[in-house]
């Protein structure tokens, strides 16, 4: 497993490695693209190589309306890096004391002194430091002088549209979901604890697991089949989900339910982890729940043959 850091004292074996800065939100095509050329740095220098993210991401930590943006949470993205045969992750926390941080003592204290960085990884349009002074050339200037190499790879284009985080939150919240996930390079996933609700889907014959979304990018609301793993993730479960408001039910809060097929216990406050695999409609609003039931009972078909 990968060793996870949460400042910049990390250990002297990971010292003077390859350094890769960013979010890595969801960790996609263009982010497994950078970390395959990580690791041929790796074989040819026999360094290690190592993350540094933070949390929240800074965009979130400066606009605190911006509350549904991530495609991951800290743990998955510990996880995915894991499987990308990455050594070590940095989790910094981003405050206002670090966010005042300036771009020069972030290179010469951090990426120097503390990290010994050999080589740094980062995207064209990376910013850093008080009030996003620092970028790329300034890296590149700094060079020599604290004996590190910047390496800035080529955007990975796809349809004649650079592979972005950015791009896959558009195309989830159009709905788009298949789209998204071969950006992905697999099922997007929602984590959460179940939480009781108001148990209107037993009532009406469809029990569902009820799932605070938390800062999880707003997919379009609507109906998905999903399929569905508990913490130890040995087992999966397909299932159907709505992921909206309940406009039926005059829900104020974004919600996602799960129905899962052919199961029966309790899942109260366990962590379940949801994929996404098919868009089978948007939420819409019913007259009585008679209607509801019959659209449901639709729904459930298009899920059981989704592969």
């Amino acid at each position: 497993m990968v060793k996870h850091y949460t400042n910049f004292n990390i250990k002297k074996l990971h010292r003077g490695s390859i350094i890769l800065i960013g979010n890595f939100d969801g960790l996609h095509l263009g982010h497994q693209k950078l970390f395959q050329l990580a690791q041929s740095y790796k074989k040819k220098y026999n360094l290690k190589i190592g993350v540094v993210n933070f949390d929240p991401m800074p965009k979130m930590f400066f606009n605190k309306k911006l509350k549904n943006f991530r495609l991951t949470n800290i743990e998955q993205k510990i996880k995915l890096l894991s499987s990308l045969k990455v050594d070590f992750v940095i989790t910094k926390k981003f405050d206002k004391k670090f966010s005042k941080t300036k771009a020069l003592n972030f290179v010469s204290q951090i990426l120097n002194k503390k990290l010994r960085s050999k080589f740094i990884f980062v995207s064209n349009n990376f910013r850093f430091g008080n009030k996003r002074e620092g970028d790329v050339n300034l890296l590149r200037k700094y060079e020599k002088s604290f004996n590190y190499k910047v390496i800035k790879p080529e955007p990975l284009i796809k349809s004649k549209k650079i592979v972005s985080s950015s791009l896959i939150r558009i195309l989830l919240e159009k709905g788009f979901l298949e789209k998204a996930n071969k950006l992905l390079n697999r099922n997007w996933t929602i984590q959460g604890v179940v939480k009781k609700g108001r148990q209107v889907g037993k009532k009406i014959g469809f029990p569902t697991c009820n799932i605070d979304i938390k800062d999880y990018v707003l997919a379009k609301p609507g109906v998905y089949a999903v399929k569905v793993s508990s913490k130890k993730g040995n087992k999966y479960l397909n299932g159907i989900a709505n992921l909206g408001y309940r406009p039926t039910f005059n829900q104020k809060k974004i919600l996602l339910e799960v129905h899962l097929f052919n199961f029966s216990g309790n899942l109260y406050n366990k962590l379940l982890t949801v994929e996404f695999l098919k868009f089978i409609r948007k939420e819409k609003k019913f007259k009585n729940v008679n209607q509801l039931t019959v659209q449901i009972k639709k729904d459930l078909n298009i899920a059981k043959n989704t592969k």
